[in-house]
């Protein structure tokens, strides 16, 4: 496959009609941590507790409250069910996968028994943010055919630039249109070239297009498939200050890989329709990475009671993106069937870009019972109109966060934890609540989820399990343009983790 790379930046705006927008930004920036069993079990709800690896993402200081050098690894079975409805159609769509969550490990540095500073901390620990294996189906009979995405695009695009010239190759002018006209130009060269979409007369300097596709009855199969990890890697430094505050500050180290591939099916036998079966096929690989920074703080306030308080910077992201496309049509001549296949075996590769994600700011409080249990609850604010594209000066993007303006809002996230200690074992459970980042909370809906676990300490050595399920509704446009029809989406994710933790 050739390889196509687009340097101006008007038409990487262009391009980006073809995969980023609002969602694909949110993808980004949203996270749903998966760390240690303990971590899981508890709802995440760890900011004033430490003495644990996954805590350390949430809080700096949490390094610091632990009293031995501490490894740990965790491995996580991730389940989801994906009920989607489409028009008049019902699919259920379900999957699992198995990979390594977390790792990482915190050495414990002890002062002079009568200095202020009582140890210092430095640490590693490596969590998944987010986890983009997903895939559904929607079907149904839709009243908007996916002719009206090209006819959309090749509005004002001269005939001349959508016709083959001799010995010119559809990859050839495929290529031409991405360096010199951008994204759209493509789209409405493909609508051309498969017939789905003629010119009102066929003069060299003819805009104006007319959909060979009749009707408002569509059969249509929308397959929707994605894989990848968002990861954080945090180096973390803390330190206990006298016998009741701790300190401490991550740099951490962002990075994501994200494919996706969608195939549109659609057939009709509307009369007057001149093509009656399309096939169109997307495929996308968004890959990145940043940096962020963390100062956080936990304060003992007598010796049941921990308060804590965390800064998480925006994250600063440099983006790649990276895709190919494919169309295929059956019209009918003269009686007979004919299959066109419009495949220009280039990938289309964009100019970089930075994204700018939203800074958090979280409270936590906790009680312990002594040694035999504890109650936790953490409380996180992050503003989701912070989130946006760079350089600003851009016009599309100068569009996009507009539309994050007027589209997001601010969002709280609620965790409450608690765990019981009977000799060895411990016994825990946790709940977790987000809001929609979107002002309609129809787009992408609140997250929830509730959380189960054990543990078994055998001395210098931890075993953890943990069970979550989450729950999360969105709904769904199939193209940015000409056929929005939206997929409602329900998904259902129940995560088994196990981790070990070695005290050295």
């Amino acid at each position: 496959m050739k390889k196509l790379l687009i340097f101006s930046m008007a038409l990487l705006g262009s391009g980006m009609l073809y995969a980023q927008n609002i969602n694909d930004a949110l993808r980004y920036s949203t996270t749903n941590p998966t760390g240690t069993a303990r971590f899981n079990a508890l709802g995440g709800a760890f900011g004033a507790l430490g003495g644990d690896l996954s805590a350390v993402s949430i809080n700096p200081a949490s390094s610091a409250v632990f009293t031995r050098n501490t490894v740990s690894f965790s491995l996580s079975n991730d389940n989801f069910d994906n009920e989607v409805n489409y028009f008049n159609g019902a699919t259920s769509n379900a999957d699992s996968d198995i990979a390594f969550n977390q790792i990482g490990g915190v050495f414990v540095f002890e002062s002079q028994p009568d200095a202020r500073w009582k140890k210092f901390a430095i640490g590693f620990n490596y969590d998944r943010s987010q986890d983009f294996d997903d895939q559904f189906v929607a079907a149904g009979t839709g009243n908007t055919s996916i002719a009206n995405y090209f006819l959309n695009f090749a509005q004002g695009v001269p005939l001349d630039l959508l016709e083959l010239r001799p010995d010119e190759t559809i990859g050839d002018l495929y290529q031409f249109l991405g360096e010199n006209e951008g994204f759209g130009a493509q789209q409405a060269f493909l609508g051309y070239q498969s017939f789905v979409i003629d010119p009102i007369n066929f003069d060299a300097n003819n805009t104006n297009y007319i959909s060979n596709v009749a009707g408002n009855s569509f059969e249509q199969e929308y397959a929707f498939a994605s894989a990848g990890y968002n990861g954080k890697g945090a180096f973390n430094i803390s330190a206990q200050y006298q016998d009741d505050f701790y300190i401490g500050i991550n740099l951490n180290s962002h990075f994501f890989d994200y494919e996706q591939s969608s195939v549109l099916r659609e057939n009709n036998a509307n009369e007057g329709s001149f093509v009656n079966a399309i096939r169109f096929e997307n495929n996308l690989r968004t890959f990145g990475s940043g940096f962020s920074f963390q100062i956080g703080a936990i304060h003992k306030l007598g010796n049941n009671l921990r308060v804590g308080l965390t800064y998480d910077s925006p994250t600063w992201l440099t983006v790649s993106e990276e895709g190919s496309q494919r169309i295929s049509s059956e019209r009918v001549e003269n009686e007979n069937l004919i299959t066109t296949n419009v495949n220009p075996g280039i990938l289309n590769i964009y100019q970089d870009y930075q994204l700018t994600t939203p800074a958090k700011y979280s409270g936590s409080i906790a009680y312990l019972f002594g040694t035999q249990g504890l109650l936790s609850f953490d409380y996180v604010y992050t503003d989701f109109t912070q989130l946006s594209f760079r350089p600003k000066g851009d016009a599309f993007f100068s569009e996009q966060n507009a539309i994050i303006d007027a589209q997001l809002q601010g969002v709280s996230t609620y965790r409450l934890g608690g765990e019981y200690r009977y000799g060895q074992w411990s016994f825990r459970g946790g709940y977790n609540y987000t809001e929609s980042p979107f002002v309609n909370q129809q787009t992408i809906g609140e997250l929830t989820g509730y959380s189960l676990g054990l543990g078994y300490n055998f001395g210098n050595t931890k075993l953890d399990v943990s069970y979550q399920n989450q729950e999360q509704n969105r709904n769904q446009a199939l193209f940015s343009t000409g056929l929005t029809s939206e997929a409602g989406i329900q998904r259902n994710a129940e995560i088994i983790t196990a981790t070990l933790t070695f005290s050295l």
